[in-house]
């Protein structure tokens, strides 16, 4: 994987466990849906953060070499 796709990863795998802490809902008593609520809210903001980033990454080369 490239550097900058593990840096978002890292990013909003901290971003998920602060905001799964901070979650003031009650926990599910399974611990299976514990770890689906996880994982899915990490590839929300996986997916959030790089298609930003990428986007503007791209959009910038675009106008430098204009």
């Amino acid at each position: 994987m490239k550097k900058k796709t593990v840096n978002i990863l890292v990013l909003a795998s901290i971003l998920t466990t602060i905001g799964f802490i901070m979650d003031g809902d009650p926990k599910e008593p399974s611990m299976l849906m514990r770890f689906v609520e996880f994982i899915l809210m990490l590839g929300l903001i996986f997916i959030l953060i790089s298609s930003f980033y990428f986007t503007f990454h791209k959009a910038r080369k675009l106008f430098i070499r204009v």
